[in-house]
């Protein structure tokens, strides 16, 4: 009799173990298991970390789409009067760099931007036509014009041969500029 309530009380607990086992196991399952990250992204702890260039829960859009097409521009420099006019940014071949048409209704050349951080577009210093320029912006929704209907450009345009600066909100503490609005 002794020998069968050992027994019995051997595979009751082995049964508990057994079950605590599977209940901890399934408690602690892979969150990446049924997670699916595109373009080369990673799932850590259940997200998609996504490369540069890309975006959205499991790393599907390309960032810089949001910021191609057209745009109409309304700005006010530090120097020049209030101005309209029509822009388009398009792709290059690289995925995180663009390209602006007609920036500062001047540049007959397409001037050289990169989207970064998939919501800001940063013009590294170039210089085109006799003018050095530079700027950052940060592309945002609002009620007019929907999700990334607008840009908030600051920028800086820097003639060569007088060295006037004509300031659009990138030095907005010195010279009281206001930004450019880019709008879809």
């Amino acid at each position: 009799m002794a020998s069968t309530l050992k027994t019995i009380f051997i595979s009751s607990i082995a049964t508990i173990a057994a079950f605590g086992a599977v209940v901890y196991s399934s408690c602690n399952r892979d969150k990446c298991k049924s997670i699916v990250c595109a373009n080369g992204g990673v799932c850590n702890d259940g997200s998609c970390t996504c490369p540069s260039g890309y975006e959205g829960t499991n790393c599907e859009k390309v960032s810089r789409d949001k910021f191609l097409g057209n745009w109409h521009v309304l700005e006010k420099g530090s120097i020049t009067l209030a101005a309209q006019y029509p822009i388009s940014i398009e792709p290059t071949t690289n995925l995180t760099d663009v390209v602006i048409k007609n920036f500062y209704n001047y540049f007959k050349t397409p001037i050289k931007a990169t989207i970064i951080g998939g919501d800001s577009i940063v013009i590294p210093n170039q210089q085109y036509e006799g003018k050095v320029l530079f700027g950052i912006g940060h592309i945002y929704s609002n009620v007019t014009y929907g999700q990334y209907g607008a840009i908030e450009m600051r920028y800086e345009i820097i003639d060569t041969a007088t060295q006037r600066v004509n300031d659009f909100g990138y030095n907005e503490a010195v010279d009281h500029s206001d930004p450019s609005q880019w709008n879809k």
